[in-house]
């Protein structure tokens, strides 16, 4: 069992935060995020998640245009932005990464296998876009999701030939403590779970 302040790092202190203090998160640390989030459980090894690391101003200036007002300050402010995105076309990557099960692929491609297809890029991208939260915050940094955006605006911008989907986006880097809001309350086991 992990033990209380790694528990607390990730969960129990982590907060979502709204300002960023000027420091950088580098190439390396963001392909260490990933080299731990890649491990998270997915439905067939699907991996279906797509994430683009906003960090130039170039690559601001072409989300900002999406962002609702609320949202715009911290984002163009933040050392790096994540748009969580899925890949429609997950299927298509099944025979390297599920190669036990060579048919797996006919379980979300071909004619009548839409729904469950994109029922499983959307829920097993939206799964690791919080692996990413998770292994982000284990190795020291904040986080900041939120889906105040403009998707289509995303997707035109960052996904132009439409088989990625943006899904939702998460500010990266060393928060700012003065600017995080006073804890909301969570939901009791008994509000949220029920014993069957």
């Amino acid at each position: 069992m992990l033990d209380d302040k790694v528990l607390d790092r990730i969960f129990r202190e982590a907060r979502t935060h709204n300002g960023w203090l000027p420091k950088p998160v580098t190439d390396d640390q963001l392909r260490a995020i990933h080299a731990l989030m890649k491990w998270g459980p997915t439905s067939a090894n699907s991996q279906p998640a797509r994430i683009v690391f906003v960090r130039t101003q170039e690559g601001r200036e072409k989300l900002r245009p999406a962002l609702s007002s609320g949202n715009t300050e911290k984002t163009m402010s933040a050392p790096v932005t994540a748009i969580v995105a899925y890949d429609t076309q997950f299927y298509e990557h099944l025979p390297k990464s599920f190669p036990h099960d060579q048919t797996a692929i006919t379980w979300f491609k071909g004619e009548g296998k839409e729904a469950v297809s994109a029922a499983t890029a959307f829920r097993n991208g939206t799964l690791q876009g919080a692996y990413l939260i998770i292994a982000a915050r284990a190795l020291g940094f904040d986080c900041g999701a939120m889906s105040g955006f403009n998707n289509a605006v995303v997707d035109e911008a960052f996904f132009p030939d439409g088989r990625f989907k943006s899904n939702f986006l998460c500010n990266i880097g060393y928060g700012d403590v003065s600017k995080i809001f006073v804890r909301s309350p969570r939901m009791t086991f008994d509000e949220a779970c029920t014993l069957a």
